[in-house]
């Protein structure tokens, strides 16, 4: 059997795809690791329960250090709560980019999903193409058929022959034919 040529167009199978499926390698089991706690950090910042807590720490803070026993005082009103502000610094230049880690990490999630979702479409399209294919090709092939009526007509116009050809004939195997 004779094979087709590569660049011959085949109107009996879907086509082809057009790009190269590109394989995608899996992260080591420790940057996964790392990426999904930075992904459950970021989500957990981004909760009105974490802006509660935080709030509810700041608050706790400035009330201890400036209504609590002066001796278990660890930082000082007169010099603006020093402290706390190092401490919310610190949150936040780790809060920082442990989100941009999060967001490069949906970045990659969504374009992997975008890449599947083209070579979907890119598929459905070929197979829509080819199924438009079958479709002309089945009502050409449906155009030259004979129709109901036609078989009828063809019919009834063949009976109409038949009669008038029994009507036409003399009766010849009448009765003296079966007499002798």
């Amino acid at each position: 059997m004779a094979r087709a040529p590569r660049n011959e167009v085949r109107l009996d199978a879907p086509k082809g795809l057009r790009s190269s499926v590109r394989s995608i390698r899996r992260a080591p089991a420790s940057r996964d690791r790392f990426g999904r706690f930075t992904e459950w950090i970021a989500r957990a910042m981004g909760t009105p329960w974490f802006l509660l807590g935080l709030t509810l720490f700041v608050i706790l803070w400035i009330a201890w250090n400036t209504y609590g026993p002066l001796a278990l005082r660890f930082d000082s009103v007169d010099i603006g709560f020093v402290a706390l502000t190092l401490v919310l610094s610190l949150q936040a230049s780790y809060a920082a980019p442990l989100i941009l880690l999060a967001q490069n990490r949906q970045d990659d999630r969504d374009r992997v999903q975008i890449e599947q979702d083209r070579q979907r479409s890119e598929r459905n399209l070929a197979d829509t193409e080819y199924l438009a294919r079958e479709v002309v090709a089945l009502r050409l092939a449906l155009k030259d058929m004979a129709s109901k009526d036609f078989i009828r007509a063809e019919l009834r116009s063949l009976l109409e022959e038949l009669d008038r050809d029994r009507t036409d004939q003399p009766e010849h195997d009448g009765p003296e034919r079966r007499r002798g």
